[in-house]
């Protein structure tokens, strides 16, 4: 087949895929796996819409419609720095956590391995954190990796422990994205205010909106989160750089971002991403008040099932993410099961679900290797609402015995 006539045959059949899947998705359905991604507000995705259209010119450019854009830019951080109670001067425009957690773990590290090569973190980061740390390793930096407890919390007195004349970097999760664990970060950042050479990155992409941070009081130099997290477009985030702290870029060429983070600003993504951060920071005493009910409620309702282990502890875990086991089902044949009813969750993190492992995070908690390996995650937007919940709790009791039945 000739190139051009291939690439109509593909483009018609890509057409009608998105046209039947915009028809499929017109089914009822129940999302509870909004610690992978969630779905944008309408009005993030106007935004972006209209900036794509209307300040389409490059921030870079000395022209009236650069310097249009560059306004719309600086409004734009000035309005994300508000709403974090930091400077304007101390936010960087990111693509998203991965590049986040990229940028200020190895511009941390280039930036100071002259001085040390010392690096704390856990057992239960991200893979954005824990794999860039298996690649400083292989570079010659020295990685401590800390362990945590059963209810998946790091021991402050473990990092303290930890310290080293050449510590250079202590980088710790603030939610953990599997389980919902919250980590003791203002603790360890009162700690490591005692040692200012030491700079303190935290992963805060569960986090916002959902668990209180006080990026100033808890002492962190650096904190990255991510826009498809709190309903905006993909492809957006933040990280926050404390001014004073010094890093080396990652991407070379036009020095945007503060001269950090060089490529051409996604302008409607960045707007789209503040205005979603606006909205989410609104009531947010009220939306953590629904989810900790919707989360009670699916607690009590899996506390009467057989055969099903509740992997987070909620006296240490934020209010939207719940993991439990099925034990003795493969996590992605529940899934799948509740996906025929209309029923999105996930097995592990969305970043690594496909590769075919025990949770890395649930081994670490000491968690049985038969419910590691039977662990499911359901995690809630304040959007999400308890007749949904009634809903999933209806179609749990109805799947999970035929599965039982199928699999003795």
């Amino acid at each position: 087949m000739e190139p051009l006539r291939s690439l109509s045959v593909m483009t018609r059949i890509y057409d009608m895929i998105i046209r039947c899947d915009s028809a499929e998705r017109g089914r009822t359905m129940i999302y509870f796996d909004n610690s992978a991604t969630t779905k944008p507000y309408p009005e993030a995705l106007q935004s972006y819409v209209t900036v794509a259209g209307k300040y389409f010119g490059n921030p870079s450019s000395i022209h009236s419609l650069g310097g249009e854009a560059e306004r719309l830019l600086t409004q734009s951080r000035t309005i994300a720095a508000q709403l974090l109670r930091v400077k304007p001067s101390e936010i960087i425009f990111t693509s998203g956590g991965t590049e986040g957690n990229n940028l200020a773990i190895k511009g941390i590290a280039m930036r100071n391995r002259s001085r040390g090569k010392h690096i704390i973190t856990t057992n239960i980061e991200h893979a954005s954190v824990f794999e860039a740390y298996k690649q400083l390793e292989e570079l010659g930096f020295d990685v401590t990796y800390l362990p945590v407890n059963e209810h998946g919390v790091v021991s402050v007195e473990d990092v303290k422990r930890a310290l080293r004349e050449d510590t250079i970097l202590v980088s710790i999760i603030h939610v953990n994205n599997e389980t919902g664990a919250i980590q003791p970060v203002a603790e360890i950042g009162t700690l490591l205010s005692n040692h200012p050479k030491i700079r303190f990155h935290v992963d805060h992409v569960q986090g916002i909106g959902k668990v209180p941070l006080d990026l100033y009081a808890s002492h962190i130099d650096l904190c990255s989160i991510s826009g498809h997290k709190f309903h905006s477009v993909k492809g957006t985030g933040l990280l926050y750089v404390r001014d004073g702290v010094r890093l080396d870029p990652i991407l070379s060429g036009g020095q945007q971002e503060l001269k950090y983070r060089s490529g051409t600003e996604n302008l409607p993504g960045i707007v789209a991403m503040v205005k979603a951060l606006r909205m989410t920071m609104e009531q947010v005493k009220e939306k953590v008040a629904h989810l900790q009910s919707l989360q009670a409620e699916l607690v009590r309702f899996f506390k009467e099932m057989e055969d099903v282990t509740i992997n987070t502890s909620l006296a240490y875990a934020a209010p939207h993410i719940l993991n439990v086991s099925f034990v003795g089902l493969k996590p992605e044949v529940v899934v799948h099961a509740l996906e025929e009813h209309g029923v999105y969750v996930s097995t592990k993190s969305a970043c690594s679900s496909k590769a075919n492992e025990v949770s890395r995070v649930l081994v670490s908690m000491g968690v049985p290797h038969a419910a590691a390996a039977s662990a499911i995650r359901i995690s809630l937007a304040p959007e999400n609402t308890m007749e949904e919940v009634k809903q999933f709790e209806g179609i749990v009791k109805e799947t999970m015995p035929k599965l039982y039945e199928v699999m003795r």
